[in-house]
């Protein structure tokens, strides 16, 4: 699987990689799967360090550039430290505070692990904005405020944003179905879905294969799919109406839901500023308070 001609610029590529993602071996997918959810980490980092992060030897990298027409693999990490220069100054300087600070708070105290978590959470949170294509956070926010019904589904260490959701867009009126796992009738209800509702889906790896599955034949039957993932290489990708991508930093626990969880009070508000009068100073009502 090589290529004629290596794409000039790092739009090119992620479209190419697209392309390709599903011929592509286990090892390549894991390669591509992780310069698509860490594009400024493989702007900044070295092929070695690029390589531990995933597990893969580094030389499976030089293969994969020269797979795609490069020479090498410095030739296809200039794209992403050219996007990086144009689309995110100052990024650099940021990992290197990050690193700093890690370093420095590394005593083996459990409050070092709170430290770490935020620092991380911090640097997440900075991906999203930047991350996120205002034109889609709208587009999202319109299909979700005109639907007759919002069906909302994500299992696993997902399943507390659907929830944080379903309680929001319900305060705010709209009418949610939860897609539990519980019981076994998630597919089944999902099922009962019209024209006129949408679909909201929440998924990272190792994505649940009921949600996959939900997602695919919403969108089969003509369902609008609003969906929230890790990486443009997500199989909900191929499904959705609109996807938002938000690619996770390791932990050495577990990843947060710090940025998810962000994004879905973003949703909530945009959504709760076309429903309410007072468009300019959105509120999200509370069962306990006034």
């Amino acid at each position: 699987m090589t290529s004629d001609r290596a794409p000039a610029d790092y739009e090119d590529l992620i479209r190419l990689i697209h392309d390709r993602h599903g011929q592509m071996s286990k090892t390549y997918q894991k390669i591509s799967l992780y310069l698509t959810q860490n594009p400024n980490d493989v702007a900044v980092l070295s092929v070695n360090a690029i390589a531990e992060h995933c597990g893969i030897h580094a030389s499976s990298f030089v293969r994969f550039a020269q797979s795609l027409g490069y020479s090498g693999f410095k030739e296809l990490q200039a794209l992403f430290q050219k996007r990086l220069s144009t689309a995110a100054p100052g990024f650099e300087a940021r990992v290197k505070a990050l690193d700093a600070e890690l370093l420095a708070s590394g005593d083996g105290s459990d409050a070092t692990f709170l430290r770490d978590l935020v620092v991380r959470d911090i640097a997440s949170l900075q991906d999203l904005v930047t991350a996120i294509d205002p034109a889609d956070l709208a587009r999202a926010a319109e299909l979700l405020h005109m639907a007759d019904v919002i069906y909302l589904v994500g299992q696993l260490r997902s399943a507390p944003v659907v929830e944080l959701l379903r309680y929001i867009l319900t305060m705010l009126g709209k009418r949610c179905i939860l897609l539990d796992s519980g019981g076994g009738l998630a597919t089944h209800v999902g099922r009962t879905m019209r024209q006129g509702d949408v679909l909201l889906a929440v998924s990272f790896r190792f994505y649940a294969n009921e949600v996959v599955s939900i997602v695919d034949e919403a969108a089969k039957t003509g369902i609008p799919v609003v969906a929230v993932s890790d990486s443009t290489l997500s199989p909900l990708a191929k499904s959705a109406s609109v996807l938002f991508p938000v690619p996770e930093h390791d932990y050495s626990f577990s990843r947060s839901l710090a940025a998810p969880m962000c994004l879905a009070q973003a949703l909530a508000l945009s959504v709760a500023a076309r429903v309410q009068t007072d468009d300019a100073d959105p509120r999200i009502p509370t069962v306990t308070g006034p």
